[in-house]
């Protein structure tokens, strides 16, 4: 994902997950004062790690939404955006997160959300992870190797961008398409040369299967913004709940760069979720580097729009794709300026 990146850990596809809404403190809320029923925002579940994890554990979240009349209801897990935004179009999700590179290939299609946060970039913990022991020492070295990404997004993205810059025809490197949470067993057995992704994976890999990055997210010059999406008839109907949730991840966000040991482990420190003792300083350099969302700049504008145009330069889309229409202006939400 991804900082609120974290709780973007590698689960099921959320498009084959039963949406249905899962326990959260919010539950039992019952209707506000002068019997206003509650609003319900449906979020992926967090997971383990972050300041939405920390936010359904302690109730941080539901009290930050009460004021406005809504509660949380968490849907399946986070995950790929691609899922993601299929779930916001099909209206079984109000809000997700996901990178501008996964948004635009999800916009190329036929969208029903719209983008009204962004983080900025994640320099040190998205990249091109090679093993300590492999030959590959350039981004020139990949020339007949495989490499593998999850096609559409972040990690293809990531691949391209460092070709580019480095002179490498990108016909020349071997791209193999996986799902990146089923990726790392055929990057251990050395089935591939090469693995582009970000801090979900990166993170465990560095730090347990004797890994490192051959050139990350800032030394390929990325522009990948995490980005926050919402339904469009959520924000049409609910922008005071969209305002109210975006005040808390830009909190919340700062409060966790500040101390990012604060928010591993939220639920437990053992089991598939845990951030083990290993991965801990990695995860806290990444999130301590990271930034805390913000709202989207006419200058974020134009970087999404330089996103938009090396996809439809490399092919990766068919056509270029306009991402301004799909913005909105959290500072304007519900005043008729969208």
């Amino acid at each position: 994902m991804k900082t609120p990146r974290l709780a973007l850990a590698a689960t099921a596809l959320l498009a084959s997950t039963a949406l249905a809404a899962c326990g959260s403190s919010a539950d039992g809320a019952k209707a506000s004062a002068g019997g206003k029923a509650d609003v319900v925002l449906r979020l992926p579940d967090p997971g383990n790690n972050g300041f939405l994890a920390r936010g359904k554990k302690d109730g941080s979240l539901d009290k930050a939404l009460a004021a406005v009349h809504a509660k949380v209801a968490w849907t399946g897990s986070a995950g790929p955006f691609a899922p993601a935004a299929q779930a916001l179009s099909a209206d079984q999700l109000d809000v997700a997160q996901g990178s501008i590179t996964s948004a635009v290939a999800a916009l190329a299609q036929k969208p029903g959300f719209k983008l009204f946060a962004q983080t900025a970039p994640d320099g040190v913990g998205e990249g091109i992870l090679v093993k300590n022991d492999s030959p590959i020492k350039s981004v020139q070295d990949l020339v007949g190797r495989k490499v593998a990404v999850s096609q559409g997004g972040t990690s293809e993205y990531l691949l391209l961008k460092a070709l580019e810059k480095n002179g490498v025809p990108a016909d020349k490197v071997e791209r193999v398409y996986l799902r990146a949470d089923q990726t790392a067993g055929v990057f251990n057995s050395g089935q591939v040369d090469a693995w582009a992704t970000w801090n979900t994976f990166s993170t465990p890999t560095i730090a347990n299967a004797g890994a490192h990055f051959l050139a990350n997210g800032k030394e390929v010059g990325s522009d990948n913004y995490a980005v926050w999406a919402v339904r469009n008839g959520f924000a049409d109907k609910h922008p005071e709940v969209v305002k109210a949730f975006y005040t808390y991840l830009r909190e919340n966000g700062l409060k966790e760069k500040a101390d990012p040991a604060a928010y591993l482990n939220v639920f437990t420190e053992s089991g598939p979720t845990a951030v083990t003792p290993a991965e801990k300083d990695i995860a806290v350099n990444v999130s301590g580097q990271g930034a805390a969302a913000e709202a989207i700049s006419d200058a974020d504008t134009a970087r999404f729009g330089t996103v938009a145009r090396f996809f439809a330069d490399q092919k990766v889309t068919k056509q270029l794709v306009d991402v301004k229409p799909y913005l909105i202006d959290i500072n304007k939400l519900g005043d008729g300026a969208k």
